[in-house]
């Protein structure tokens, strides 16, 4: 994995020993609902997410829109 660092700080080498560290990531959409709706169905065609890993669609409160979350849970080292 690549590190970035903008000074000399110490970085960690890719030798260390670390465990993967399990985190959640959240994915938002916004739009309206045929939009979310084929943007759901376009990520499942892709392998990314199952659609009833969304959430349900929630109105914002502005006209015409709506938002649905996806959370995943990845392995980082």
């Amino acid at each position: 994995m690549a590190q970035f660092t903008d000074s000399g700080a110490d970085v960690p080498s890719s030798s260390d020993a670390r465990s993967p560290q399990r985190e959640s990531v959240r994915h938002l959409l916004f739009g309206s609902l045929a939009a979310v709706q084929l943007n759901i169905k376009t990520l499942h065609k892709k392998g990314y997410a199952e659609p009833n890993d969304w959430s349900k669609p929630i109105p914002t409160g502005r006209s015409g829109e709506v938002m649905a979350i996806l959370v995943k849970h990845l392995w980082v080292d």
